[in-house]
């Protein structure tokens, strides 16, 4: 009998699943003790280079010989490149402005090995003027609170303080005539300066604003939220004072009085409770600082030169000034005219140039200058603004 032919079968391999419906294969979550020992390693090669820093600082001063003052080490042009550099590097997650703020309170502690620098601002302390001290000299300089801008520049022409740091524009009110009126007779020179964004808040004791009737602040902070106070507090009464520092020490007395000012001023005044903020009526509200010494120094690379100008006058006079910067490729910042004292109808005017009175560009300008003004001042050459 023929035997039945055998059955040829053949395993057919089940189709794969799709990625999608494949079971992912979890990575083990990570011991939070290890975590935290790889950071307290970080920590100890980080203290070890600042502390590495710190020594090669104190090389530099050797370097430099025996000097007079604190203020014969600082320099303010290599600082402004350390800073940008900084920036350059930075690929996050941290911001530009947190780690230019790291450097530069290293920076700040470095140099106060030798002596801190003093510098004087318009007081008292917690007010716009401290913070951009803080924030360009980092909290190793000795700061100064004083009276009035007319006060800073009196303690920095006499000695007393290294450098004084003075509000000269706002964003979004303009300039700070006080501050352009004092270059018109002082010898100080520019150095450097600071943009600072200004948070508006408002302060009381009670933190309700029910209770306010009525309000104590600087009166550029009163310009600065003109529009939040006529929306929500018409009818409070507005009391101006010197300073926002000097505000915040009025109100903490009562329970129907508040302040406008920095978050800074209520911690220093007691006024903890922040009834709104901010306040302000410009989201990015900043006002632009200026350090002033007594020396003008060399370029950083990236800098500015403010000079004030005396005109005679002529049909075009004005025409004649910018000119010269026009044809030398030089960009005007910003150009602002002020009564000059020396004579009645006779302005000065104020104006910054992007550049260094050392590049050749500039020179050559300046000297073009010469032939259509009554007088050039020079005012500073300095590092444009670190974020």
């Amino acid at each position: 009998m023929a035997s039945k032919p055998k059955k040829i079968t053949s395993k057919i391999p089940k189709p794969a699943a799709p990625k999608s419906a494949r079971k992912a294969v979890a990575k083990p979550a990570p011991v939070l003790a290890d975590v935290r020992a790889h950071i307290d390693g970080i920590d100890r090669q980080i203290q070890s280079l600042i502390a590495d820093r710190a020594a090669y600082a104190l090389q530099v001063g050797k370097a430099k010989g025996r000097l007079a003052a604190a203020v014969d080490y600082y320099r303010p042009e290599r600082e402004a490149q350390v800073l940008r550099m900084v920036v350059d590097r930075n690929q996050g997650p941290l911001s530009d402005e947190l780690l230019v703020h790291v450097f530069r309170e290293i920076m700040s502690a470095c140099l106060a090995q030798q002596e801190p620098l003093k510098v004087g601002f318009l007081g008292p302390e917690g007010t716009f003027s401290q913070q951009a001290v803080m924030k360009h000299f980092g909290r190793s300089a000795h700061g100064l609170p004083l009276a009035s801008i007319e006060e800073v520049f009196q303690e920095v022409e006499s000695g007393s303080a290294d450098f004084g740091v003075v509000p000269v524009e706002n964003s979004g009110q303009g300039t700070i005539q006080v501050t352009l009126d004092m270059f018109l007779t002082s010898n100080l020179k520019i150095c450097g300066e600071v943009e600072l964004r200004v948070h508006q808040y408002l302060l009381s004791r009670s933190g309700r604003i029910e209770d306010i009737e009525r309000i104590y602040s600087h009166p550029q902070s009163f310009a600065q939220t003109s529009v939040w106070l006529r929306a929500n507090l018409p009818n409070v009464e507005k009391i101006p004072v010197s300073s926002n520092a000097e505000g915040a020490r009025r109100a903490r007395s009562a329970d129907d009085a508040a302040s406008i000012g920095g978050e800074s001023a209520g911690h220093v005044y007691g006024l903890k409770k922040v009834v709104m903020s901010p306040i302000q009526d410009e989201a990015d509200n900043t006002t632009r600082f200026l350090v002033i010494g007594r020396s003008i120094f060399p370029s950083s690379g990236h800098d500015r030169t403010s000079v004030l100008v005396f005109i005679h006058d002529k049909p075009g006079a004005l025409f004649d000034v910018l000119s010269p910067f026009a044809r030398n490729g030089i960009s005007m910042n910003r150009i602002e005219s002020r009564p000059s004292h020396h004579g009645k109808w006779e302005y000065g005017f104020f104006i910054d140039l992007a550049g260094h009175v050392e590049d050749e560009a500039m020179k050559k300008a300046l000297g073009e200058l010469k032939a259509h003004t009554a007088q050039i001042k020079l005012l500073g050459s300095y590092p444009v603004a670190v974020p």
